[in-house]
């Protein structure tokens, strides 16, 4: 691998993105790593834009979610090789090594771009696993942007009645071509039918409303997840607003922070990050989970434009991922 050049995806300053060229590490793949060209990474719009590209300190290397093909693995790692796909939680780089415990192998037949979802899925599969409420009980999912879709498509797959809600038709349109039937552009916190009948509401907006107009509408002891990132203040709502709802509708809120779920399987705790890629992984595969259309394929050199175009919301699709196997074009 010596004196060979890659490239990645820099945030160099405030709203500016530049693939810079960057040596490639020297030194030999330890025991246990794996290594090969990306094929596709996925741009996570919330974290990456108010984390990364809008930060304040630069320059920033993003990424969220990679595939990659198998070019070298370790003396150690038996179950792979030359020419397999994984999957890993990779930034926008043109190659990429990872121990073989933190890469998960994608299913034949499921291309890279679709695979990269899953690491967005993981998001409110980790929810999945700690959530009190069972099927066939209602769950309410605010803000339908990719990690709420994906959010309302999972839940809906286990056999919960989802109900989704964003302002925007488009949005809306999308998750209904996706199967999910009850949409509404605010959170129902009039109708009867809805009121005290939501066991789960996840919030994937980050809009402190749609968390407060969850706790109107969830039952007694019901729980709001707050899923999205509320990176700013949204409207001039009094936190006593907030807690005379929890306390007198005895609402459970909790954070929606993936990394409770712990990395990998323990004794007492069978559910993990990477069994959550795995099993997204395998929906995906399945059919069970879609995303054929629901994002745009990018070139890397594209990266300050689809970043701007997600900034100022001009994507017709909700994500975006950028395809490095144009790269030499």
């Amino acid at each position: 691998m010596t004196g060979q050049t890659d490239h990645a995806v820099v945030i160099t300053g405030y709203e500016r993105a530049e693939l810079l060229a960057e040596p490639r590490d020297p030194t030999p793949l330890a025991p246990d790593e794996v290594a090969g060209a990306t094929l596709a990474t996925l741009i996570s719009a919330g974290t990456e834009l108010a984390g990364s590209y809008r930060g304040a300190e630069f320059p920033r290397r993003p990424g969220y979610a990679a595939v990659f093909r198998v070019e070298e693995v370790g003396e150690a790692v038996a179950d792979l090789g030359a020419g397999d796909l994984v999957l890993c939680m990779g930034r926008h780089q043109s190659y990429q090594r990872h121990p073989r415990a933190r890469v998960v192998p994608v299913p034949q037949g499921l291309s890279p771009e679709e695979a990269t979802f899953a690491r967005l899925m993981g998001v409110s599969m980790s929810t999945l696993t700690t959530t009190t409420a069972r099927p066939p009980e209602r769950v309410m999912v605010t803000g339908l942007g990719l990690v709420g879709h994906l959010a309302a498509q999972i839940f809906r797959s286990c056999s919960y009645r989802v109900l989704g809600v964003d302002p925007s038709e488009a949005r809306r349109d999308l998750a209904r071509e996706r199967g999910i039937a009850d949409l509404a552009p605010a959170v129902p916190v009039d109708d009867p039918q809805v009121v005290d009948h939501v066991a789960l509401a996840l919030e994937c907006s980050g809009h402190e409303g749609a968390a407060l107009d969850a706790c109107r509408v969830v039952r007694k002891r019901g729980e709001v997840v707050l899923v999205g990132a509320p990176w700013e203040r949204r409207t001039e709502r009094y936190a006593h607003e907030f807690t005379h709802l929890i306390f007198h509708r005895y609402v459970v809120v909790r954070s929606g922070w993936e990394w409770e779920v712990p990395l990998f399987p323990t004794d007492f705790c069978t559910n993990s990050i990477y069994g959550n890629l795995a099993a997204a992984l395998a929906w995906l595969a399945e059919g069970r989970v879609r995303v054929e259309g629901l994002y745009m394929r990018v070139a890397p050199r594209e990266a300050q434009q689809a970043y701007q175009d997600l900034l100022h919301m001009r994507v017709p699709r909700l994500g975006v991922v950028l395809d490095w196997t144009t790269l030499g074009g």
